[in-house]
């Protein structure tokens, strides 16, 4: 049974990493977005729950990826990085491409909030392709 369990630790510790990643990015997303996704979703607004959720899908991608690639814990936690990197990136790319979008998710435009979660989501799919080095 102990052969079955011999990579429970490093289990373990990547699923912690990224765990800890998550919340990283959480901060960081939430930092730098001009909305207050929080409250924004706390009272229901389902355009910032799209967009939050797409870009926790779209940082999720790129996470997955590392842990699957990466040749230690050091390599994944540096990509892990660049997924919080591109995310954040991928959000000031939909927020040019579509005019106030910040105000409209604010507002609880639907069509705002899927398409900042689906910029994320696509760029989180390229992002998580070029990781497969």
């Amino acid at each position: 049974m102990s052969a079955y369990l011999a990579g429970l630790p490093a289990f373990l510790t990547y699923f912690g990493t990224g765990l800890a990643c998550y919340g990283l990015f959480i901060f960081i997303y939430t930092l730098l977005t001009p909305h207050t996704e929080s409250r924004l979703i706390r009272e229901g607004n389902l355009a910032a729950i799209v967009a939050f959720l797409g870009a926790l899908l779209g940082f999720s991608l790129p996470l997955a990826s590392a842990a699957a690639h990466s040749v230690s814990l050091i390599d994944y936690a540096l990509w892990a990085l660049i997924g919080i990197i591109v995310q954040v990136i991928a959000f000031y790319i939909a927020n040019f491409t579509m005019k106030d979008l910040h105000g409209k998710i604010t507002n609880g435009d639907i069509a705002a909030g899927i398409w900042g979660g689906g910029i994320a989501v696509v760029i989180g799919i390229l992002n998580a392709a070029c990781m497969t080095y």
